[in-house]
């Protein structure tokens, strides 16, 4: 009896990166609608948009580095902007612990547009930040 072998289909790691950056994208824009309404003077759940943010940045950050792994590309070289970059992300994402802490834990009424705009600015900023951190790397070697 012959046995039918089958083959994987190869997917360029390039394309699994491109997706990692596609995914990230979709994660961040999935705020436009949430946004849209709230200046329309809708009050949308942040629940109904909050899956597919942190499906979409983190999903889309960890293919993009399996990607760079695969491809044989190192981390990037540490300098001082990319840790203040990391250092401000990290900032702009534990402003969610006190959000969530004073709604769920505590119990108290508390409105997203008191901390979103902390967690923007801190992401926008390290963002900001990593990609001089990038320019300073490209610049020495």
């Amino acid at each position: 009896m012959l046995v039918e072998e089958r083959t994987a289909v190869k997917i360029p790691i390039i394309w699994i990166y491109r997706a990692g950056v596609v995914l990230l994208w979709i994660g961040v824009l999935v705020w436009l609608p949430f946004i849209l309404l709230r200046m329309n003077g809708f009050s949308p759940s942040l629940f109904w948009f909050l899956p597919f943010h942190l499906t979409g940045v983190i999903g889309g950050s960890r293919l993009r580095a399996r990607a760079r792994k695969q491809m044989g590309k190192n981390a990037p070289e540490k300098n001082a902007f990319r840790t203040i970059g990391h250092v401000l992300i990290f900032l702009g994402i534990s402003v969610w612990g006190v959000y969530f802490y004073l709604k769920l834990a505590v119990g108290t009424p508390v409105d997203v547009s008191a901390f979103l705009p902390y967690h923007l600015t801190s992401i926008f900023i390290g963002v900001a930040f990593l990609v001089i951190g990038h320019f300073v790397n490209q610049r020495k070697g």
